[in-house]
């Protein structure tokens, strides 16, 4: 190799002309392909837009006396009451990953379970009332993986039913727990208190609330038209 200047500087401008070259080049052969793609009815067609399953309601895990998901997000106003009302700040606002329900009220309970308040003060907060103290406080309903539980892998650990605020929702039974799921409220301590290393409590949202009560204003079904008076 040659340490002329020269010779580095006419390499240099030699690179410069082919570079320039093979550009206008390539560019003219895109253009060829392109019209030649588009004689042929080749061109890419723009992406279909996104079926609107993406903007369908999945479950989530709502405060206490919930009224079905869909009038749920009809009547919701987002005014984050029940959030401000809870005292062990388990409602949070769920984020944008949830769609539709982005912003609404939801409970994460590996970050804080609902602690089952008697005087449910989310409920009472809830102005809209999408929150309601007629109808169930179920929430969802929590399973054990085996395969993860300390107590189902033959340790000793009752962490979960110690912790539980509903009586009777976990038993113990030959050492291991068991959900009894008529009675689980899906308020998630179980999950929040779980030791295993890979928590062993799943916890599935009420997938299919009731619908408010026929007398309030939130169910369409009672929205109807005042009588009209007959004509003379």
């Amino acid at each position: 190799m040659t340490d002329d200047p020269r010779m580095s500087r006419r390499s240099f401008l030699r690179a410069r002309v082919l570079g320039d070259v093979v550009g206008r080049v390539g560019d003219s052969i895109a253009d060829r392909i392109n019209a030649a793609s588009d004689a042929a009815g080749l061109t890419p067609k723009a992406p279909p837009a996104r079926s609107d399953r993406y903007n369908k309601p999945f479950p989530v895990l709502r405060p206490p006396g919930a009224i079905e998901e869909t009038t749920f997000l009809d009547g919701c106003t987002r005014c984050a009451a029940c959030i401000e009302a809870c005292p062990h700040d388990a409602i949070i606002n769920a984020p944008d990953r949830f769609r539709v329900a982005a912003g609404t009220p939801m409970i994460d309970p590996v970050r804080q379970p609902c602690r089952m308040c008697e005087d449910t003060p989310c409920v009472t907060a809830c102005e809209p009332g999408v929150l309601r103290k007629d109808l169930p406080v179920v929430m969802g309903v929590a399973r054990i993986s085996p395969v993860t539980c300390l107590a189902h892998q033959n340790s000793f650990c009752t962490v979960c039913s110690e912790h539980c605020p509903v009586e009777g929702a976990i038993e113990i039974v030959n050492g291991r727990p068991r959900i009894v799921e008529a009675t689980c409220t899906g308020c998630g301590v179980c999950q929040h208190v779980c030791p295993a290393p890979e928590n062993a409590i799943l916890l599935m949202p009420l997938a299919h609330r009731p619908a408010p009560p026929a007398s309030h204003p939130d169910n369409e079904n009672d929205r109807s038209d005042p009588p009209h008076a007959e004509p003379r």
